[in-house]
């Protein structure tokens, strides 16, 4: 099996990712640039789980870019270039984190029954005939023109700051960035079963939070 083969990489991002390479190797300003270019915003955003700052997670940006460019000889190519400049990123974050008593490690995180995904009071309760089943169930009602708008971007932008660290972070991960399950699970230490709880605890409560968001917006337009 061929490396792409093995991380899930397609021959195009495999063919972008090693001129990418050749060109920090050979201290290509522009290389250095479209990598900054196109991961800045999503390591900020991923610092920021870690720091009690924006400052600290963009400093701690700085010093990922400065441990790429002056460890880019060392890069084998185990792993994609992405997933190590996170993995660079994370460990800076945490660092800067604990100094800031700010972070928690993934060993710690515990499911809880006592956390319930969804509202209880949105299903039908044991005296009811169709107890368990939704009382109020999922609304559609997201008006189109408001959906392919600004707002709805920053009312999930929103939403996502707003969840637990962890979950936010795993969220991130999955479905801002794209990585699969392995490359977050290797990143971030933690099981694949944790990974998985944490990623569908953090889309429900975006889920109800878009639907919440949603029956708002049509009650005001209707």
């Amino acid at each position: 099996m061929d490396a792409g083969a093995a991380t899930g990489r397609g021959p195009a991002a495999d063919e972008h990712e090693a001129k990418l390479v050749a060109g920090l190797r050979a201290g290509d300003e522009q290389a250095f640039c479209d990598l900054f270019d196109r991961y800045y915003g999503s390591l900020v955003s991923v610092a920021r789980r870690y720091t009690a700052t924006r400052e600290a997670a963009e400093d701690a940006v700085q010093e990922t870019f400065t441990a790429v460019v002056d460890g880019i000889d060392r890069f084998e190519g185990r792993s994609s270039l992405k997933t190590w400049l996170f993995r660079i990123l994370i460990n800076r974050a945490i660092t800067r984190g604990e100094k800031e008593s700010r972070t928690q490690p993934f060993s710690a995180v515990v499911r809880s029954e006592d956390d319930p995904i969804v509202d209880p009071d949105r299903f039908y309760g044991t005296e009811h005939r169709w107890a368990g089943f939704w009382s109020a169930p999922p609304s559609a009602n997201f008006p189109e023109e408001r959906v392919l708008g600004g707002e709805l971007r920053e009312v999930v932008r929103s939403i996502v700051a707003d969840l637990p660290p962890q979950q936010g972070l795993v969220l991130s991960l999955r479905d801002v960035e794209g990585m699969d399950s392995d490359e977050v699970c290797e990143l971030l230490g933690i099981s694949e079963g944790n990974q998985r709880v944490l990623l569908h605890r953090a889309r429900a409560k975006c889920r109800t939070a878009l639907e919440r968001h949603g029956d708002l917006l049509s009650g005001v337009i209707r």
